[in-house]
């Protein structure tokens, strides 16, 4: 029976590569399934069985209380940031701080994000610049942060999207006509932790834990920060 990690999808590529190569090295096969951080937390509670968990430390802390993650497993995979992504032939506006931004917003066609932890984010943000109200009839919510980069390559360019700049990178690498403006300014950017632990209920303990420190090592780590994880 495979290994099976189940990951948030902010993590896809550098969770996915480093799965590869511990299948090859170790000789286990290992099946990676993604899902939202929220869609995650629930299927975890809900009992769904995996050897390795990777999650914000928000859905982490609860697997723990839970009993849900192997004691002394857990470890620190990297640091994903929110960015701004427009259709590829799009003139690519001025983000370059707060004010900046919230002209971009008012000038696009659309704005695009997720239901998943960046989505619950920008809906905070937008009230904290007061443009929840005032875009409302212009945002679009999706479900995933691929579906931010299809939903704006559909559109005419003028859209906005707003996800995880790891995700956006996943979506160019595959040729969705999209491109990263830049990151959200410093002063209002989003920064999210993904941890790696192995799962309590793991049939496969010992692979399961050197699976988990593989994603928290430091060899990983240089593979996450070519993914766009710091």
């Amino acid at each position: 029976m495979p290994l099976k990690i189940i990951s948030a999808g902010a993590v896809k590529r550098g969770v996915a590569t480093v799965a590869a190569n511990f299948e090859r090295a170790a000789n286990d096969k290992v099946e990676v399934v993604f899902a939202t951080a929220p869609k995650l937390r629930e299927r975890v509670l809900a009992g769904e069985t995996a050897d390795v968990i990777v999650a914000p430390p928000a859905a982490m802390d609860v697997f723990e209380q839970h009993g849900k993650i192997a004691a002394g497993s857990r470890g620190h995979v990297g640091r994903s940031r929110v960015g701004v992504v427009m259709h590829k032939d799009a003139a690519a506006p001025d983000v370059s701080d707060t004010a900046a931004f919230t002209s971009a917003l008012r000038n696009a066609s659309a704005v695009v994000y997720n239901t998943a932890s960046s989505g619950i984010y920008i809906e905070k943000l937008l009230d904290k610049l007061g443009l929840r109200n005032e875009l409302a009839a212009r945002s679009v919510q999706v479900q995933s942060g691929s579906a931010v980069m299809e939903a704006v390559a559909a559109r005419p360019p003028g859209a906005v999207g707003l996800a995880q700049i790891s995700e956006v990178m996943v979506l160019i690498d595959k040729g969705c006509a999209v491109k990263l403006v830049a990151p959200l300014p410093d002063e209002i950017q989003n920064i999210t932790r993904y941890d790696a632990a192995a799962s309590a209920g793991s049939a496969n303990p010992q692979p399961a834990l050197a699976l988990a420190r593989e994603l928290a090592s430091d060899a990983a780590k240089k593979i996450f920060i070519a993914s766009g994880i710091d």
